[in-house]
Parts: C-alpha cells; structure tokens; sequence
C-alpha cells in the first residue's frame, strides 16, 4: 500500500484496502481478547487475596470473552469459498395476499437493521412496492467482510403468524415469504453462458430517484431462458451499469444452481427455477397467541420477537454456523 504506483488500478487498490482491513480487524478482535484474559487475571488474584468488589466485574469480563470468542471462531471458520465476499439477498412475498406483502416488508426491514448493526453497507438493487400495503419483492446488495458467510444461513422460506391487520375478523393469518442468498462474485470468477440463452428487457425504474431515473428505461431484466432464473436491477441512472449489475446476479445464481446440481456446465442446468427457494419453512415468528421465533433446522429460539424484527438475528445464524462446522 505503500509503493507510490498503489492507486494505478483502484479497483484492485480497494481489494487490497478490504483485505487489510479484515486482517486488522480480526488482529484487533484476538488483541481485545488477551487484554480481557489478562484483566480476569488480575481481578482473580485480587479476589484470592479477599477483595470481593471484583467478582461482579469479574463475572461479567468472562461473559464478554465468552460471547467474543464464540464470534471470533465462527470468522474463523468461515472458510467456504465464498464466504467472505458480499452477499445478494432477495426478498419474495409468498402466500397470503397483503399479509405476505406487509410480512415481506417487515424482513426487509430487519435485514436492513442487522447490516446496520454489523457496519455493513446497504445497496437497493431492485424493489417493487405494493401501492396498498408491503413490497412484492426486493433485492439488496450488502456489503462487508462474510456478508455473504453470515447470510446464506437465512435461505429459505420464513413463516409469520398473527392476528391480520387487514382481516376486519380479527382471525389469526398465516403468511410467507421467500429468502434467496448469493455471494457477489466479481469478474476474475469465469462463468460460459451464451447470449442467445439470455433474454434482456429494459423498463422505467418505479424506485425514488434523480431527474432521469424515472424518465429513461434505465431498469434491466434479464432472463436465462433455459432455467427460468430472473434477475433485475433498477439501482443506477445508467442502463449499462444495471445490466452489468444484473449480469453479476445472474452469474452468481446460475453458479450456485450448478453447485446444486452437481453440474459441470451451465448448460447443463435445465428446469424452472422461478421458486426454487420454496419450501418448508426454516423459521416461524408467532406474534400471536403468544411471542415466539423458533429456527427449526437448528432448534434455535427465543421468546423476545421484538428484538429480533429490530435486526438481532445472529442467535440463529451462530446455531445454523455452528450446525454446520461442528463447533
């Protein structure tokens, strides 16, 4: 970083930037920890020589480590991959009519509020509100170290129960919504898809924008015709960076697939996947007739629903990491 030809190629001066801060981050985090270990030392010595003012302090230093330690190995172990890179988590209202709109817009927003928490950088990439109540869908770039590491525990279909808001008979609702996660791949990962496979639309964005965002077909669609895959982006002014944008969904999607099917070409890969994040739900939130949120892969969960639509999902994605690496 420090050579004078550093900033001669930005994009790749601002992955080496990412990358060493990630490391100076993970060095700071296992610093912090020596320092607690070294303070719970002290503080026990003092103890042992009869000054229980200590043991509080002490007890809760421990509980701290405990909790960094626990965040600490699951980066660590995070080693998939794609588990470092940015995530691409779309949004899908299911079954349920306006409930399922209403409930799709209730996730959007806790996912916003996790990356928030997190220090991740948000980006709309494509939203279809609807003009009576919650979003139809949504896409959104999220950006930070294991964004997409994190965030793959949440594909899958999440189940809300409640009394409807817009059912005058007051009746409990049953509503759902989907969960698609994929890691941002960037272009030095080669993927073959022939054009005439591809089929490109171009629209009016619907989203909040500039003077020329709403007036020029800007949004692109792109469809792979032989498995269905949609993907849209409506983010930028320029139709180019869209479809560039839009590319890199694709690319990621079909990648996945072909990881699903154990495939060696794309060409490979035949069937409609419009719902291919349908199915048994991984998780149910119940607000009614009594508070829960129960992930049933891992058996996770916890009575404080509140918490958790304020974004404070790590209880369940910590279960399901550590379901899968064996801590």
């Amino acid at each position: 970083m420090s050579e004078e030809t550093f900033w001669n190629d930005p994009e790749k001066a601002q992955d080496v930037v990412k990358t060493t801060k990630a490391h100076k981050d993970k060095i700071e985090e296992f610093n912090s920890l020596v320092k607690m270990h070294e303070d719970i030392e002290m503080m026990i010595s003092f103890i042992e020589e009869g000054d229980s003012s200590f043991e509080a302090e002490m007890k809760e230093t421990l509980a701290k480590i405990e909790d960094n330690l626990d965040i600490l190995k699951l980066e660590t172990l995070l080693s998939g991959e794609y588990d470092s890179n940015n995530a691409i988590l779309s949004i899908h209202a299911g079954t349920g009519g306006l409930d399922a709109q209403d409930w799709a817009k209730m996730l959007l927003r806790m996912y916003l509020r996790w990356a928030e928490k997190k220090g991740y950088k948000v980006k709309t990439l494509d939203l279809i509100d609807d003009p009576e109540a919650g979003i139809k869908s949504a896409t959104l770039l999220i950006e930070g170290i294991n964004a997409y590491g994190y965030l793959k525990s949440e594909k899958g279909v999440h189940r809300l129960v409640r009394i409807s808001p817009f059912n005058a008979s007051g009746k409990r609702h049953t509503s759902f919504a989907s969960i698609d996660v994929m890691p941002e791949i960037d272009d030095s990962v080669q993927i073959d898809i022939n054009p005439a496979h591809l089929r490109i639309d171009t629209f009016r964005s619907s989203g909040a924008g500039g003077q020329h965002i709403n007036t020029t077909d800007s949004a692109v669609r792109i469809t792979h015709i032989p498995t269905g895959v949609v993907v849209a982006c409506q983010n930028e002014r320029s139709q180019h960076s869209n479809k560039d944008t839009a590319m890199k969904m694709l690319k990621a999607k079909l990648l996945e697939l072909k990881r699903l099917e154990q495939k060696e070409r794309i060409e490979d890969i035949q069937g409609e996947y419009g719902q291919i994040a349908w199915g048994n739900q991984i998780r149910s939130y119940v607000f009614n007739p009594y508070n829960l949120v129960k992930d049933h892969r891992t058996n996770a969960e916890t009575g404080n629903l509140q918490v958790v639509m304020d974004g404070e999902i790590d209880l369940f994605i910590n279960a399901y990491l550590k379901s899968n690496i064996n801590i």
